[in-house]
Parts: C-alpha cells; structure tokens; sequence
C-alpha cells in the first residue's frame, strides 16, 4: 500500500506541477490518507518533494451528540411522550429515560412547547427537531451558522477537530521513480558483480539512536529521598556520612558510653581483623574523654573504672551514625568563633544480630541534631513537632528513656488513627555535658537530637512484610516502579503509614 501511494504521488507530479490537498488527493486514488501522510514526510525528508502544511477546522460529534442524532433531541423526545390529553409528571418522569427528562424538560419548557407542574402538557401541535437536523448536517460535512454552532457547543453535542494535510509539489531531488538504495553490501552483491551499479544510503552518524531506558530508584532511595528533602526544608545539613570503619572511640568513648557497656561486646558489634586498630586519635581530646571516664567533670561523678586505650583503639563497622555526629561536634568546637549548626544524616550502621524477618545485620539510621546556645527541653519537643508533623503526625506524646549519651531521654510517641492508640515512632534526647564539654565547646551550647530507622517504613509503604526483600536479587521489580504518594503530602495515609512502619521499627 505504501508503494502504491508513493507511485500514485511521484507519477501524479510528472504531470502536475501540484498535489493542491493531501485529502483530496487521497480519496481520488482510494488511498488512507496516513499512510499517504507517511510517504509525504518520507519523500519528503530525502528531497523528492517540497510541502506546505494545510490546517482545517472541522466540527464532529461527541458520543451524546451521536446519540441524538440517532434518536432525536431530549426535548422533541420529552414532547413526544407527552399525549395530546396530557400526563401527570411522575408518569412522565418514569415514561422516559431519566437524562431526557431532565434534559428535554429544560429544553422544551425554555422553547415553550410544554408546560410541566404536577400535570404535564403541550402547549404546541408540532414540533421540528431542529437540534437533530443539525447534527446530521454537521455529520455530512454540510455548513451550519454559526449561532446554531454556539448553542450545540454549548450543550456539549459537538467538539472542534483540526484536519492536517499537505500541499505537494517537485523537490530538489524529484525522479518520477525513487530508486532504493542499499543498506548492505552482501555476498549475492559480490557475486552478481552488481555492487559496482548500487547506490548505497548515506551513513548519518550525526542521527541520535534510540534513548535507553533509565534505571528506577530503590525503594529506600525513595523513602530518603523524601525525609533528605523535609530535613532541607528545615534548614538542615548533611552530614559526610561514607566512613563506614570507624574507631571505638568515636563510636563509644566520645558519647560518654562506657568501655563494659553491653553494646561493645562482640555480639553486638562487627570488630575489624585488618587494621584491628587505629592510630590517629586527637590524643589531648582522648585525654580529656579518658580522665571524664575515670573521675568525672562538668558536674559528673564519671563511672570509677580504668579506661583502657587499647578498647578505644578499636576498629569497627560502626553501630551508629552518632559516630558521625559526635566528630561533626568535635569539628564545630575546634572553630575559633562557635557558629550554631542544625545536622542530619540518612545512612548505613551495622549490628552483629540474627538475621530474620525484621532485623538484618545493616540497616539504615535516620538521625537531626541541633547545636545552639540555650537550647532546652522544650526546644526539642517543638523541633520534634515540626519535623513529625510534615511526616503527617501532628499529635505527639513524649516518655522518659535513659540512654548513655544523652539526659534528659525522651521516647517518641504518636497517636495511630488506623490502631486508636499511641505507638512508639522514634527516641530523643540533649547530649550530655560529660560530652560536650571535654571536645571544647562552650558551656552554654547545647544540642538536642532524635532518631528513627529508614528500613522498616519503607516496609509499610510498600506492603513488605520481609526486610530481606529490600535487597538483592529479592526485590520485586514492581517496588522499583512503584511511586509511592509523597508521606509529606498524605496527611491520613501518611500517617496511617509512617506510624505502621516506626511501630515495627520501635
């Protein structure tokens, strides 16, 4: 078929100097017009002919236009149903199709054909159906005026539909015949000797090829993504997060935590085997943490025991981003002119547990601090009511907890719609002056700080009742297509699924 239009096209221009309508042209010779359209552009792109776009607007019926124009208009319908004697408008409104009585009342009442209260009547002999009248005519393709044309777009019977042509004359490059050229040279070529007459298509090297399919986030890219931007919009900064190894010192030591700590026992944490240790320590900060240990300071009794360097020295995957927080901390004392900061992260920790359907021996922490002068108790429990409340929590309970580096301790409690009862969603607390104090920063800063996993609402937000499907090979390939609704926007299901997901994570 194509072949056929493109000879009908070129063969047409030998002797015309014009194609005036693609349309036209495409009737007369019993040809689609598309595929007519398709050999224009291709003619067209390789210099056979010159074209001209032709545009023109047309009217068509929609689906309820069709319709009338098959069964008449509501209104000459509502007029038909109604006998000469009259009938009474509720066995009028069960006579005819609901839609016909509502249209076709309205309609007939403002032509003034019928007169409906509690008795239906007719208040003329006959009646034309104009409407259906004109929508024959528009479907024939005849011309209507343009008020009739208002009033029928108006009452939704008809749309406007663009027709696109061509206008087709001679091209640079005409031949009354396209000669096809090669695209390969083949062995049959080579033995027929005919390679020496072929023309072969020209190599575009400048023709971009097709556009290769994207990858698709994680799901807990996702999820970080949306907490990485309500942190951002805070006023929050990211933390360097990357150095996974990490010395106990940092991790333990400088949070206050003592050395026979539970935490530290190698059941609960990956210890290296290469390097086993470090020796790059601020060794007069080490001092300082070393003799707070052992005897106290800053208004603490410490915890009475022998520090050991060689515990401190330790290398290991580290339990938690605090690590992190607690060298940003050291980082911002050593400044010459304490500055206030407001920190976050969103990364990898490691714990040496079992490994089931809810724990696995990594995961994610999501952790915010703020270090300012004066902050106090009631600061956090406003920050902590800002941030929750765009997760889409804004009814927020909060209970003492003791943990090693902070006092006061505070666990976080959110009221869940779905379960009607308060759930745990995180843990809280001010970093204690014992350490503080001893990296160098002034006795009036504070820093308050909260923290909550990423592995286990990304469960609930995908319907995952496994965390080892969210790695490997396991991941379904519907997750990574699957856009969840953005939690800070979703303020029922949004909290519906964050409270589910820190419930498990509790």
């Amino acid at each position: 078929m194509l072949d056929m239009a493109e000879d009908a096209i070129l063969g047409s221009l030998e002797t015309s100097e014009v194609i005036s309508d693609s349309g036209v042209f495409a009737a007369e010779h019993g040809l689609d017009h598309n595929e007519v359209v398709n050999v224009i552009k291709s003619l067209h792109g390789f210099g056979f002919v010159d074209v001209e776009d032709i545009k023109k607007e047309s009217w068509v019926l929609t689906d309820e236009g069709k319709l009338y124009a098959v069964t008449g208009s509501p209104e000459v319908q509502l007029f038909l149903a109604i006998p000469p004697e009259g009938i009474s408008r509720d066995k009028l409104r069960k006579k005819v199709d609901p839609s016909v009585f509502q249209i076709g009342s309205s309609q007939a009442i403002k032509n003034k054909w019928v007169e409906i209260k509690q008795l239906a009547s007719r208040k003329v002999e006959h009646v034309e159906d104009k409407v259906k009248e004109l929508l024959l005519l528009i479907q024939e393709g005849g011309v209507v005026a343009s008020e009739d044309i208002a009033t029928l777009k108006r009452r939704k019977l008809i749309i406007p539909q663009t027709w696109k042509g061509y206008l087709i004359r001679k091209g640079p490059k005409y031949a009354p015949q396209r000669k096809k050229a090669a695209t390969d040279l083949t062995r049959e070529h080579l033995q027929r000797g005919d390679w020496k007459e072929l023309e072969f298509k020209e190599y575009n090297f400048n023709a971009k090829g097709p556009p290769a399919e994207g990858g698709h986030s994680h799901p807990l890219l996702k999820v970080k993504k949306q907490l990485k931007m309500i942190f951002l919009q805070m006023g929050f900064e990211e933390m360097p997060t990357s150095n996974y190894v990490e010395s106990s010192f940092w991790n333990f030591d400088a949070l206050f935590q003592p050395q026979q700590h539970p935490a530290r026992d190698s059941h609960d944490t990956f210890f290296l085997q290469a390097p086993s240790t470090t020796s790059r320590l601020p060794e007069d900060y080490v001092e300082t943490v070393k003799n707070v240990h052992e005897n106290g300071g800053y208004g603490s009794r410490g915890y009475g025991y022998v520090w050991q360097r060689e515990e401190a020295n330790k290398n290991l995957l580290r339990t938690h981003t605090t690590a992190v927080s607690s060298r940003m901390l050291y980082r911002l004392a050593k400044q010459e002119k304490f500055v206030p900061k407001k920190y976050f992260s969103i990364d990898r920790v490691f714990r040496n547990e079992a490994v089931d359907r809810t724990h696995l021996a990594e995961f994610h922490q999501i952790e915010g601090l703020v270090c300012d002068r004066g902050l106090t108790l009631g600061d956090l429990i406003g920050v902590l009511h800002d941030f929750f409340s765009r997760l889409g929590m804004s009814q927020l309970r909060f209970k003492p907890a003791y943990n090693p580096y902070t006092e006061p301790s505070m666990e976080i409690f959110s009221y869940h719609e779905g379960l009607g009862k308060w759930v745990e969603i995180g843990n809280s607390g001010m970093f204690r002056p014992e350490m503080l104090l001893p990296m160098g920063l002034p006795e009036d800063v504070r820093v308050i700080a909260w923290g909550l996993s990423l592995e286990r609402p990304t469960m609930i937000l995908y319907g995952i009742d496994n965390i080892r499907d969210l790695f490997g090979h396991k991941v379904l390939w519907r997750f990574l297509l699957f856009e969840p609704a953005s939690v800070s926007t979703c303020e029922y299901n949004g909290m519906l699924i964050i409270n589910n997901c820190l419930l498990a994570a509790g």
